[in-house]
């Protein structure tokens, strides 16, 4: 019997430079989110997250930077989720599916994590400068979820206007949701609202010709 195959092993210095981007992450958007954006300086940051500026500055070019990846790995989940689900399943089903990663991600993993979760969405959504990063992020989500959409079905991407159509509808109904979630202070449970959404957007998605 040959050798038995054995899980990629991440090294003790990629561990810890995760263990640090994550914690420099949390610390950077809770402090962001509770003093407002402009309110909070990179030392403040590093010295909350137990690290000195200088490694701040090892991971992120800004505060804003911060955010924007933040957003980067939320799009890479959506994406990862909608490539992993049934090809023959509606679109849809897939695309409710997908949006919901982050969602259920910051809602539903601790019960902490709605609160915290909360909090930067209103970040996001109350601080322009951001808030133009998360629709410029949004564009590139659309794009790259259009182009699963379009390998899923046997598109082309670029010349058929439904997988990019569908894309964006679905970002809409997840950013709707997001919103409406933050308006009622967590008084509503963002993934029936984004249920909600979907039941209105549904129709129009699947209605096309496979």
């Amino acid at each position: 019997m040959g050798p038995m195959p054995t899980e990629p092993t991440v090294s003790l210095a990629e561990r810890k430079r995760l263990l640090v981007a994550g914690e420099l992450t949390e610390s950077a958007l809770q402090l962001l989110a509770q003093k407002g954006f402009d309110a909070v300086t990179v030392d403040e940051i590093a010295a909350a997250a137990g690290v000195s500026k200088r490694t701040f500055f090892r991971y992120f070019a800004s505060k804003e930077d911060v955010v924007v990846q933040f957003l980067s790995g939320m799009g890479s989940d959506i994406h990862a989720a909608l490539a992993g689900r049934p090809a023959a399943e509606p679109a849809s089903l897939s695309l409710r599916h997908a949006v919901a990663v982050p969602l259920l991600a910051c809602t539903h993993a601790h019960p902490d994590h709605a609160a915290r979760a909360l909090n930067v969405v209103r970040l996001i959504l109350g601080t322009p400068a951001l808030l133009a990063r998360f629709l410029e992020r949004q564009a590139a989500w659309q794009e790259t979820l259009a182009e699963e959409l379009a390998r899923r079905e046997g598109r082309a991407a670029p010349a058929d206007l439904y997988p990019r159509l569908a894309a964006g509808t679905a970002l809409v109904a997840f950013r709707t949701a997001l919103q409406r979630w933050s308006e009622s202070g967590a008084a509503e449970d963002p993934t029936v609202l984004l249920d909600r959404a979907f039941a209105v957007v549904a129709p129009a998605l699947d209605a096309h010709d496979r």
